[in-house]
């Protein structure tokens, strides 16, 4: 077999940076609201922060959105940018993580996964009383 420098440089190119299996749940996610999350380490375990809400201004107030559903009360004034919405996430297969999710829509935290769907997307699902919902995130980086 004959091998053109060509083919040699895209495989070498390829063997460095060419991905075998789904990315890393780590990095940033646009949800369909226009919402971010960013998924980072922690400890052994991965967390989300919202780093962007789905609207600048809350309607109601025309300021920047608070978590005002938090079921704690001292937490409903605290900005929802910062707020951590995948909570101690662990490796749970291949392609999913699991552990507790935050839903800012009603302040309660739920159980879930975060399922890699590919290197460009994930899906969070959350569960309550067997009943399962969830949502498509696209990586932004």
């Amino acid at each position: 077999m004959h091998w053109t420098l060509s083919a040699i440089l895209a495989a070498a190119t390829c063997a460095a940076t060419c991905e075998t299996g789904p990315a890393s749940p780590v990095g940033q996610w646009l949800a369909k609201d226009g919402a971010k999350i960013r998924i980072s380490p922690c400890g052994r375990n991965l967390c989300g922060f919202i780093v962007q809400a789905s609207s600048p201004t809350d309607p109601t107030t025309g300021r920047p959105p608070t978590d005002k559903n938090n079921a704690d009360p001292a937490k409903r004034a605290r900005p929802l940018v910062g707020v951590e919405v995948l909570i101690s996430m662990h490796h749970d297969g291949p392609t999913q993580w699991s552990g507790q999710l935050y839903n800012d829509n009603d302040g309660k935290i739920y159980s879930g996964n975060l399922i890699e769907t590919g290197p460009s997307g994930i899906r969070i699902e959350g569960c309550w009383l067997g009943i399962c919902g969830g949502e498509d995130l696209t990586r932004i980086r």
